[in-house]
């Protein structure tokens, strides 16, 4: 079995290699790991030569693939989410240049206005979009009372203001919400299973996630190459000064863009209220990731934010499923676990290392599109 997990764990090597030396290729790149990692289990699993092994080798491998599968699409699900949060923060520090760590307290929110409404009227649909509309009418308000006065500031300062933002934020909800955490359900359309290969069954909630997580990229993208207002976001991440002398009012420009991210903040919160406990704080335990996600992809680079938190998402995922199973070939089962959960938890900061490394400016150019 360690080959087929060496073999895998090869395949991941290799897609990642080739993002790094051509990100543009990276969907075509994650193709190719399918039908390599396909190729690679088809050998090894007509390397056994007598009838009654191969009968054993083929249902192993099919569970294997299942196995795969299922973690795979756990970590797409978990890169869409980073992304929801890395899109927002990634505008706005490449626009402003604005550290901007309350970004969390957007999500928080977002989760707790989408649970209480949707418990109160009984629609996740509709308590989606009041998370949504709550985390952006909170950036605005941040935006316009704080923020205005940061962007001329150094970076200590915008650290320290929106570090007490986060405490500030994290009280107003004891407050609010009260300090119990809340629980919330899938809708009813979406608690039930899909088979994506035959007894193979998975959430259709987070397939939900994911095909939410490319609705809103493909949305980025139209609104940041082809309409007018992605045009004054280009120019104003590089000339914010010919911006204001062609007579846009850069303010509103900055306010549009910081409501943009809180509301982008506020849906991924709202997404993560049915897999997670909606609670205080819970802001700042993906906060971490979501800033590992922006340098990952280039900071400003919503392409970015999208590519790095799908290699984020599975490569976490990944590791935590299958590194114990590879080291306990080798291994004592304690010492196995202890050291999986080390440097499974490691993995996605050995990726960003290795990022920098290569390509110090992230996988796409600063302030890219």
């Amino acid at each position: 079995m360690i080959i087929i997990y060496l073999a895998i764990g090869l395949v991941i090597a290799a897609f990642i290699y080739l993002a790094y030396i051509d990100s543009k290729k990276a969907i075509k790149s994650l193709i190719g790991l399918g039908i390599f990692t396909f190729f690679i289990l088809a050998v090894y699993l007509f390397s056994f030569n007598v009838s009654d092994q191969l009968s054993e080798a083929f249902a192993s491998l099919e569970f294997l693939l299942m196995l795969f599968l299922e973690q795979l699409l756990n970590g797409v699900q978990l890169g869409m989410m980073l992304f929801l949060m890395a899109a927002g923060l990634t505008l706005i520090f490449g626009i402003m240049h604005l550290i901007n760590l309350a970004h969390g307290s957007f999500y928080m929110v977002g989760a707790y206005v989408t649970a209480t409404v949707s418990l109160a009227s009984g629609s996740f649909a509709l308590g989606l979009v009041g998370g949504c509309l709550a985390a952006a009418a909170c950036g605005v308000l941040i935006e316009m009372l704080a923020m205005r006065h940061l962007y001329h500031r150094d970076h200590l300062d915008q650290v320290l203001a929106t570090f007490g933002i986060i405490l500030t934020a994290n009280e107003a909800t004891k407050m609010i919400f009260g300090p119990q955490a809340l629980f919330l359900n899938p809708p009813a359309w979406l608690s039930a299973t899909v088979n994506i290969l035959p007894e193979t069954p998975y959430p259709a909630y987070r397939l939900f996630v994911i095909a939410a997580g490319i609705v809103v990229a493909l949305f980025l993208r139209h609104v940041i190459t082809h309409t007018r207002i992605g045009m004054l976001i280009r120019a104003g991440a590089t000339h914010r000064e010919m911006v204001t002398a062609l007579g846009f009012n850069i303010s509103l420009l900055f306010t549009l863009v910081f409501a943009l991210g809180a509301a982008l903040a506020g849906l991924a919160g709202g997404l993560a209220g049915p897999l997670l406990a909606i609670e205080v704080g819970m802001g700042e335990q993906i906060l971490i990731l979501t800033f590992v996600v922006i340098i990952i992809g280039g900071i400003g680079s919503v392409k970015g934010a999208l590519v790095a938190g799908l290699l984020v998402g599975i490569v976490d995922t990944l590791s935590r499923a299958f590194l114990p199973t590879v080291l306990k070939t080798t291994l004592p089962a304690a010492s196995a676990d202890a050291l999986a959960g080390s440097v499974s938890s490691m993995a996605i900061y050995i990726l960003m290392a290795v990022v920098l490394v290569v390509r110090p400016q992230g996988l796409y150019h600063a302030y890219g599109t």
